[in-house]
């Protein structure tokens, strides 16, 4: 859907020189002389990179319709992930080396997929897992000294550093975006 640069709005995506974009910022300028001007601030989608970006007021621009839907991780099928609509119960499947973090993934855990023209984009994970710890060495009595970390499994499979009084069968809860413990659960 073609629209111009005067209907911009934050959160819009645009389709730019083969690449999708979102609009993170924009402002209408007016000088004094010559013609106005959208000043603007776009986000690459897939990359993940921002620049800015100026348009002449009233330009054409391609704009791409996106619907963020949320879904349930079901099960890793080969190098695909299977995950169902909680509305719809309809079930796709995505590759998992397009999601960030895939291996923190638990059964039943909450996703949110953005879909951009009708067809999964990409998968974002909510911001912290409760996980439980599957298997890990024993802490060291007497060895407390602050901020020691030790390697535990989870039950996803994925490898994060715990404290040393975290043991197997405890529930941790970790930030995907960092990969890090948080707390108990």
């Amino acid at each position: 859907m073609a629209i111009t640069t005067n209907d911009l709005k934050n959160g819009y995506v645009l389709d730019l020189d083969g690449e999708l974009w979102s609009v993170v910022q924009f402002q209408h300028v007016k000088p004094g002389k010559g013609g106005a001007f959208v000043r603007t601030k776009l986000k690459n989608l897939a990359k993940g990179n921002t620049t800015e970006r100026t348009f002449r007021a009233g330009e054409k621009v391609e704009r791409v319709t996106t619907n963020t839907v949320d879904m349930q991780y079901l099960y890793a099928d080969g190098d695909q992930v299977v995950l169902m609509n909680n509305d719809t119960y309809e079930q796709i499947s995505v590759a998992a080396d397009g999601i960030e973090n895939a291996d923190l993934l638990a059964p039943n855990a909450e996703v949110q997929v953005l879909f951009v023209r009708e067809a999964p984009f990409r998968v974002e994970l909510s911001t912290f897992v409760e996980l439980t710890v599957t298997r890990c060495d024993p802490g060291a009595k007497g060895d407390t000294v602050s901020n020691v970390m030790k390697p535990a499994q989870v039950e996803s499979g994925a490898t994060v550093n715990v404290p040393l009084f975290v043991n197997e069968g405890d529930r941790i809860r970790i930030d995907t975006r960092t990969r890090e413990y948080t707390a108990r659960a």
